[in-house]
Order: C-alpha cells, then structure tokens, then sequence
C-alpha cells in the first residue's frame, strides 16, 4: 500500500497533476488527495488550481464538469465507469416541455447531471448554495432538476417560488426510512438525527440538522453533543473521525453505500496517471453550452 502511495506521489509531481477526492470515495483514497470535498467546493478548487492535471476522484459528470471549466487542462477520471445514477434521471425532452409549459420558467440543475442537461439549464446548483440561489432568482417558476428530494428540501424553504420537481433521486439516501432512524435512537437515545437534504421527506422531519455533506461535517465538529445518527453516505465517515474524533458515529444500515463511489482505488489512481487516461472529455460545442451555467453557479454563490 505504501509503494504505491509513494508512486502516485511521484507520477503526480512528473505530470504536475492534482488529486481531488469527494467524501464519498474510500478513506484510503482521501488520504492521498490534495484536497477533499463536497462537489461545490471541488469545483471551485478544479477552476482554481494552477496544476496541468487534475485527477478527479469522484462519479463522472464531476469530471466532466471539471473538463468544461478547465478545457485547457487534463482531467482523469481514475474509474470512468463510475456513474451517478441520478445524473440520468432527467431527460432534455423533460426540459423542454417545461419551457414551452412556463413562460417565466428558470431550469435550475444540480450539479449531479450530464453536460447536455446542464447546457439546456439556466444555472446550476450543489446542496450546498440551491436555497441561496433559487432564493435569488428573479423567476416565479423553478424546474429543479434531476433531484426530486434536494428540490421538495429547497420549497420548503423558498415558498415564494413555485418549484415543479422532477422524479430523480438519489439510491442511497432515499434507501434510509424514518422506521430506520427510530430503530436506531432506540439504541442511542441520545444521539443526535443529521441528514442530507437528498433524503426523504419523513428522514428530513426528524432529525435535527440538515445540510450538505461538507455542513455535516461542520456540524460534528462544533456541536456540543456526543453522537450522532448520520443520514447521508458512509464514505463521511472518514472526515467525521479526523474533525472530531472523540464522538461516536452510528449509520442505519447497509445501504448507505454509493457502489459507484467506492470503484475509486488506489490502484485505479495510480493507473491513470501512469497510462493518462481515462480522460473526461466533452465536445467544444457542448462545453460552450454547459460552462454558462456553471460559471453562473458559481458567481451567484460568491454573492
């Protein structure tokens, strides 16, 4: 294990190529990142950062969306197959029906979608800014796409808007029941609910913080309880225990796995940079159509 962490190590530097990693992807690859995330403040760092390479330790449309900030850098994608299940759930026919449907209508994408939905958008959003930037809009109607739950969290919050949701989710968090979260404070009465906004309704009702996988991670660490019941993927798990290793930690049951996030390996990171390939690529066509709402995106939350 050690050998091939000095090896990447060492391809890193002769490629002059960065590692970032979400906080779904195994602990072990983590460790090796220059920087770890959420998908907001990933793609802030891959339009930022001054490296040739960027290697891109996540599902594919975040390489993806990295490769239409940065069309002047090599973007490796350790596992190309790796694809979030969601980022299909929304179809361009969907979109524009809406539009032809809402005249005053605002296309608002998370950032977990394909670069050809994202270039029907008007802007895209993470977990972390939605509320922010829905919130700021000057649109009556919002068609939030693909994520039905993150969208039914952001009415909620912006009741002024009328938000037509789509049927996208997330396998992982919807998984997670409220029968699940009482079962487990029936063993740990004192621990505290946190979830991310992407689960459902009833999960949401109960716990008592909901936020962004990086929010959750904020939350553990200045909250003055003890324990908590996360709701969210247990790839977190690994920041929780650097931030704040004396509390405890408890997930509800076993399908609190992204298969998809955990095909990242080291020997997967390793093999890209050795081979530089499999590369995120999107047509120049489409990238000057998809770039316009992620640029948008992140202007908005820099306000």
């Amino acid at each position: 294990m050690e050998d091939i962490k000095q090896e990447i190590k060492r391809l890193c530097a002769e490629r002059d190529a960065v590692i970032l990693a979400h906080y779904y992807v195994d602990g072990a690859v983590q460790e090796i990142a220059d920087y770890v995330g959420d998908s907001f403040y990933l793609a802030k760092i891959a339009k930022s950062c001054p490296h040739k390479t960027i290697v891109f330790c996540g599902v594919t449309f975040m390489g993806e969306s990295a490769a239409i900030l940065n069309p002047e850098k090599t973007i490796l994608m350790p596992s190309d197959d790796a694809v979030c299940p969601m980022a299909l759930m929304v179809s361009e026919e969907e979109i524009k029906s809406m539009r032809a449907e809402y005249e005053d209508l605002a296309v608002v994408c998370y950032i977990n979608s394909m670069a050809n939905i994202k270039a029907l958008s008007d802007i895209c959003v993470t977990s972390s800014n939605a509320v922010k930037i829905v919130r700021s809009l000057p649109n009556k109607n919002i068609f939030f796409i693909p994520d039905n739950n993150l969208g039914r969290y952001v009415a909620e919050q912006v009741p002024e808007k009328n938000i037509i949701l789509n049927r996208g989710f997330c396998h992982v968090h919807v998984s997670i029941t409220a029968d699940d979260i009482s079962r487990s404070l029936d063993e740990h009465p004192d621990a505290k609910v946190i979830c991310h906004p992407e689960c459902k309704k009833e999960v949401c009702d109960t716990s008592d913080f909901i936020g962004s996988t990086k929010e959750l991670i904020d939350f553990v660490k200045s909250d003055d309880a003890a324990e908590y019941i996360v709701c969210t993927e247990s790839g977190v798990l690994h920041e929780m225990q650097k931030s704040a290793p004396q509390k405890k930690y408890h997930f509800v049951g076993a399908k609190q796995i992204c298969p998809n996030m955990k095909r990242l390996t080291l020997e997967k990171v390793r093999d890209c940079l050795l081979n530089n390939a499999p590369v995120a690529t999107v047509s120049e066509r489409l990238r000057i159509q998809s770039v316009k709402p992620l640029e948008r995106m992140l202007e908005a939350a820099a306000k």
